[in-house]
Parts: structure tokens; sequence; C-alpha cells
């Protein structure tokens, strides 16, 4: 049965806050006339203990905090653990811990939890879309309020959700989790350095439709979700910073957003487009199909391509995001997102007639990586989208092992006369093969060929970690891959006889 917002008791959890507390600084609190406002309680050792609020604070006593006080707090807590956080048992609260150099906790940051519903109104449209959505903004402006919300309203759409909750802060701190995520799965993290490995725990054990995680920060945890994404379940998540161009520019989360690559164009493409012939470029498909940036709780600013947005802004554009702002009247949108302004990369002059060059060709995906696709239509600059339908498409790209089998779909398909292009191995070299043939495209020379091969194999080995061998290539060539792999601090060794000599990458 779904849980309704009615079931919650906030005032029993608050309560459950301020018993952790020493009698003189509970009693404090309690007088406060705006307790419910109250975001966090921070005792430092030696200092006055200190009630904050979202743009105040005030001291609660006059006396310092002292040892007592703190072992106090920590007694009623379950155990801190790597991360230095506690909870309450089957409350939202979290407990922070600063420690001195031998180990002994001098400071506590006692962070009120609060399950608040009706966050998410201001974006149901975009979360029941079924897109992957990134949350962004500054500590303490409820990501992870609305991403508990997005979790219990997914759940009550009957999609199975799963939540990755690192520190307990989704789903409270207990085996039960809180009722504020609705029927929704939480996974624990026993450390935070193997929250990436749960999330594809995630994936390969529990079947989510949904996976919510809160705080990608490494890049191992970009990389998880970039394999969560690719495997077609959506994903609900925050990252470390307040806007999409701090994600861009952030070294370790930039492959969130595709990853950015210097791009020596041609003579030709570097005049069509009017700029240097070195140049940044967006190097795959992003993680998220959308980024909010919330920059209080009622008004948030929606990126709704985030493709076309990072490319506009590897161009110097600054494309406009949709403001949208909370008021007693409803959901209004005060700024409509300014798409004009955003460079739509032209298509190269192949043989498509003028007037078919505004519609993009329409593909339907079957047995085929959604994102390798689009990650050749990048690559060959084409006019090209992903039919989420085979009725809404152009033509089906499929492999040829499933097309031998005769799958059902397939002759129906077929009995429609829409194209079906099979291809031998569900990589981008063989996807970008056949979309040459699709769009007539001239045909690339072996050692540019080759050296594709080698950029989506190194690809590979930096997502999943295992060697991949290359097809047999002249010694020229094979250098080229060695000096590739070594670029992205790879090892890579020839291996076979001539002429079937060929490069192995692997990672040391």
């Amino acid at each position: 049965m779904a849980v309704k917002a009615e079931s919650m008791a906030p005032n029993w959890e608050l309560t459950q806050l301020l018993d952790i507390f020493p009698l003189p600084i509970r009693q404090s609190l309690v007088r406060l006339p705006n307790l419910e406002d109250m975001i966090e309680v921070v005792l430092d050792l030696g200092r006055p203990p200190e009630a904050r609020f979202e743009n105040d604070f005030v001291y609660l006593s006059e006396t310092p905090v002292s040892t007592e006080d703190i072992a106090h707090v920590c007694s009623r807590l379950s155990a801190f653990g790597a991360d230095n956080r506690a909870g309450i048992e089957q409350t939202l609260h979290r407990i922070s811990a600063i420690r001195n150099r031998t180990g002994k906790i001098v400071g506590l940051t006692c962070r009120v939890g609060r399950a608040v519903y009706g966050t998410i109104d201001i974006i149901l449209d975009i979360l029941r879309s079924g897109q992957s959505i990134c949350l962004l903004g500054r500590p303490g402006v409820g990501k992870t309020t609305m991403l508990r919300e997005c979790a219990r309203v997914l759940s009550e759409d009957r999609k199975r959700v799963v939540i990755v909750d690192t520190s307990n802060e989704i789903a409270g701190d207990s085996d039960i989790p809180h009722p504020g995520i609705g029927t929704a799965r939480r996974m624990q993290v026993t450390d935070p350095a193997l929250q990436h490995a749960v999330m594809i725990e995630a994936v390969e054990n529990h079947m989510p439709q949904v996976v919510v995680i809160d705080e990608i920060g490494t890049a191992a945890e970009a990389e998880a979700a970039r394999t969560i994404a690719e495997r077609g379940v959506e994903l609900i998540g925050t990252a470390h910073g307040q806007t999409l161009e701090n994600l861009l520019m952030n070294p370790t989360l930039t492959d969130l957003m595709g990853g950015i690559g210097a791009v020596t164009l041609s003579d030709e493409e570097a005049r069509r487009r009017g700029t240097r012939k070195t140049v940044l470029e967006r190097k795959a498909p992003p993680t998220f199909d959308v980024i909010v940036e919330i920059h209080d709780r009622d008004r948030l600013a929606i990126h709704k391509n985030v493709g076309e947005v990072v490319d506009a802004l590897l161009r110097g554009y600054q494309p406009q995001p949709e403001i949208r702002q909370r008021t007693p009247a409803g959901v209004s949108i005060v700024q409509e997102a300014d798409t004009e302004s955003m460079p739509h990369i032209a298509m190269a002059s192949y043989d498509v007639p003028e007037e078919d060059r505004e519609k993009p060709l329409m593909i339907f995906p079957y047995g085929v990586s959604r994102n390798k696709i689009e990650r050749a239509v990048h690559n060959l600059r084409v006019n090209a989208s992903i039919a989420r339908k085979w009725d809404d498409a152009d033509i089906v790209l499929t492999l040829k092992a499933l097309e031998r089998k005769e799958q059902p779909k397939l002759k129906q398909i077929a009995s429609e006369n829409i194209p079906i292009y099979a291809i031998k191995t569900n990589t981008t070299t063989q996807i970008q093969t056949c979309l040459k043939d699709v769009f007539n495209l001239p045909s690339l020379d072996n050692e540019e060929i080759a050296l594709r091969e080698a950029e989506e194999a190194v690809y590979q080995v930096l997502l999943n970690s295992q060697a991949i061998e290359l097809t047999p290539q002249t010694s020229y060539v094979r250098r080229m891959q060695h000096q590739l792999a070594e670029k992205y601090r790879l090892q890579s060794r020839s291996t076979g006889l001539e002429p079937n000599r060929r490069v192995r990458i692997f990672k040391a």
C-alpha cells in the first residue's frame, strides 16, 4: 500500500533529535520560537552551543560545550561510520563528527532531517517522463529532501525503485527504511568508498527501473552512473556542484556531462563553424538527460537537453535554462528555455535533400545500445535521433544474431515496411559503419577506422576494466594505437604474428 503523507509524525521525529542533547541545551531548544525552521545544532568543544537557521544562528547557552556534553550525545546515537556520520534510529536526522588528530570527537553537527512532501510538484512532469535527472544546488538547499520525494512518488507509480543510501541520509538510520521513501527499496553502503560498487550491484541483482543515488562525487561513481544509464535504467541523483558549468569544469565529474576532449577540425569544417582548428567538444552522450539547478526551495532552473547545452557552452554561448517558480497559486514558468541562441551542429553537406535536413532520421534500437548510437551520431555529425517506439522510427537498428532468430517484433516491423539494418556486434564502430551507409557518407581510410576502433576500446577498458584486442593492423597503425592507449594511461601490447599481429589494450 502506498505511504500517505498523513502517516508521518514530524513532531515525533524532532522530539527524537531533542532527546539526544543534555538537559540545559534541550530546554533552550524547546524555548526557541522558530524551532520548526531550525536546520542544525552545532556543538564544538570549548564554545557555546549553536542552533542554526537558513540565514541566522543563535547561541543556546553561555556555558561552553564540555567533553561530557559531547559524550552524552554520542551515547544516544548509532555507531559512527567511516564517513564520520551517525544517525538516530527510525529518523532522518544526521549527526556528523569532527575529530582531533588522535581520533577523539571534539565537535558535532546535528542536522535536522525532514521528509517534506510535495517538494517535487514543480518538476513532476519531468520526473514521470522517464528521463534521468541530476539535482544540483548549494548545501542545505533541499537536494536530499527532493531526492527522497522523487523515490516515494516513483515507487507509488508502481515503478521498481532502489535507493543506494551511502550515509543513511535518504531512508534513515535503521534497517527498516523511513516511510518517507514510500515503497522504494534501500541498499545500505558499508563504506563510502564502495558506493560505486553498490550502485552496480543494485542494477545487476535487483532489476530496478529507477536507481536513486545521493552525492555522486568521485570518478568511480561517475563511471558507475554512466554504466547504469547505458543499461537503460532511469537514474535520479545529486552531484557536488551548484550549476551545470560547475560539473563541466570539474575534472572528476565531467564524465557525467559526456566528457570534454580537444578535437582538431579540417580546414573546411573550421571555416564552416567560424572557429579555430582545435576546439573543445563533448566526447560522449551525457549520463543525465536533465539537469535541475535548485536556487531555493521554490525556484529551479532546468536544462532539458543536456547534450545541446554542453555543446553550446563549449562553443562560447550562454544558453538560458527554463526557470520555474512555485507560488501560492501553483507552479509557473518564469522564463522559457532559450534554444534559439544554442548552436545546433550543422549537418555535413552529404547527399541529403535540403527539405529533409531539418527533420532528423529517427532510429529505433532493438538490442543495440542507445548511448552508443548517440555517440556514433555525434561522431559522424549526422542529423539523427533515437525513436522511443518502433512505429515512430524511420529505420530500425538491430544485431544480426537477433535477425537470424527471426524475433516476432522484427517480423512485425518488417511487415510495416520499416527498413531494418543489422550489425554484427554492439559497438560504436559498427554502428558508425552502418550509419555511413544510411547517410551515404564517404568511407574513412583504414588509419582513421583503426584509431576510432582504438578510441572505442579505450572507453570500454576505462569503463569495464576488461582487456580488449583490436583488429590486426600494420606496424605504423599499431604504433599510433599504442600512443593513444598511453595518452589515457592504459597499458597496451602487440600480440600474434604478422599479418595477424594486433594491439591488446588493458589496465595496469
